[in-house]
């Protein structure tokens, strides 16, 4: 009988002390969960947000000190570069220049006759259809041909942009706005298979395309820039295209293609686009 009273009594005492600690560790638990969303909200960054934008111009000139680490890294690739843009691929006997000429100049000239030469194969291969006339714009040309040998590097001066050529197919109402579009920019354009001849009174005397007189009811296919069939230059005519073919070619490589080619280059102002005085 005692040992029951005793047994009873230990079970009693041990359901205390389990009820007593089970509430401690809810308690503890308690703490814990409160303590780490506590922490965690005011450890919480807030967004940052830009306040302020500063900048200074920092003048490169011979007063900054080479480092030569970064010298005899860069050195060698350098070299290369400069070996390769300079390798002679012409000759020009004499300075090709964009402002000689009123209304055609041998540096225009000399651009478009090379893509009409070199982007027209492209064309006929991809599509079947022949080029029929180029067209680029005068500020693209942005530096002369100097008189001497002609290298990639001389490339890379004359059109430094990474415009690619792209051919357009242009009803005969667009042609002939884009023919009244350069009389009326008074600015040599460069041309190529089309030949515009005003007379004294900038009304149209003669257009031919490829020596043709011009026909207002076919579609003809005119190179141009990537930049100009955009919008460039205000040339909105080319919004009027009816088939568009991209050649994924780099007007500027064109031009080192076509240096490659010629012994000498030397482009003549001529009648492609010329105004009468009678």
């Amino acid at each position: 009988m005692y040992f029951y009273i005793c047994t009873n009594v230990n079970n009693i005492h041990s359901n205390y002390n389990t009820k007593i600690h089970t509430k401690m560790i809810l308690k503890i638990k308690q703490i814990v969960i409160i303590t780490t969303i506590t922490c965690f909200f005011s450890c919480k960054q807030e967004k940052p947000v830009l306040t302020q934008i500063s900048g200074k111009q920092i003048q490169i000139s011979d007063t900054i000190k080479i480092t030569d680490s970064i010298e005899q890294f860069v050195a060698p690739y350098r070299d290369r570069i400069n070996e390769v843009l300079d390798s002679t691929l012409a000759y020009a006997p004499k300075t090709i220049a964009k402002n000689d000429g009123a209304l055609n100049t041998t540096a225009g000239n000399l651009m478009a006759d090379a893509v009409l030469e070199l982007a027209g194969p492209i064309f006929k291969t991809r599509t079947g259809s022949t080029l029929d006339f180029v067209l680029l714009n005068h500020g693209g040309i942005r530096s002369i041909i100097s008189a001497g040998n002609v290298s990639a590097r001389t490339a890379y001066e004359i059109m430094p942009f990474e415009n690619t050529i792209v051919v357009v197919g242009l009803k005969g109402d667009a042609v002939l706005e884009m023919v009244n579009y350069l009389i009326n920019s008074k600015k040599p354009h460069p041309i190529a298979g089309l030949q515009i001849i005003l007379n004294k009174d900038d009304s149209i005397n003669v257009i031919k395309i490829q020596g043709l007189p011009f026909d207002e009811s076919k579609t003809y296919y005119v190179a141009t820039s990537d930049y100009l069939v955009n919008g460039g230059d205000r040339m909105d005519f080319f919004k009027k295209n009816v088939t568009f073919t991209e050649t994924d070619y780099r007007i500027r490589n064109l031009m080192i293609d076509y240096f490659s080619k010629k012994d000498t280059i030397a482009p003549i102002i001529d009648d492609r686009f010329i105004k009468l005085d009678y």
